[in-house]
């Protein structure tokens, strides 16, 4: 029994001095020319993807919006966009991020004629 303790703390042991030696690895190549290009490269991606979700969120909800609620003709929201109204008779637009913005009378603007 001693035995088997003794060799389960010596395997927990090493396991943490390997995963301790590469963390310190990965420190030092930031600091290199390739880990500055990669952290720039992986901040360019996060920032693409961060981007891409956003839009797909926007089309998303402006596509279930104009299925399920009304629009409300000839008014738009403060940016320029339509002004839907939802089951409860409250008016919204939705934003860059697809999140729903709800307005109140004196936000929502006649839309100028063509």
């Amino acid at each position: 029994m001693k035995k088997r303790y003794v060799l389960g703390l010596a395997a927990v042991a090493v396991f943490a001095l390997y995963s301790v030696n590469t963390n310190a690895q990965e420190k030092k190549e930031k600091k290199t020319e390739v880990g500055k290009a990669l952290q720039k490269t992986g901040k360019a991606v996060e920032k693409g993807a961060s981007a891409v979700g956003n839009k797909t969120a926007e089309v998303a909800v402006k596509g279930s919006a104009k299925v399920v609620d009304k629009t409300y003709k000839g008014k738009m929201a403060p940016d320029g966009s339509d002004v839907y109204i939802d089951g409860k008779n409250r008016k919204f637009y939705i934003n860059k991020k697809g999140g729903k913005v709800y307005l109140k009378a004196s936000q929502i603007r006649n839309k100028p004629a063509h």
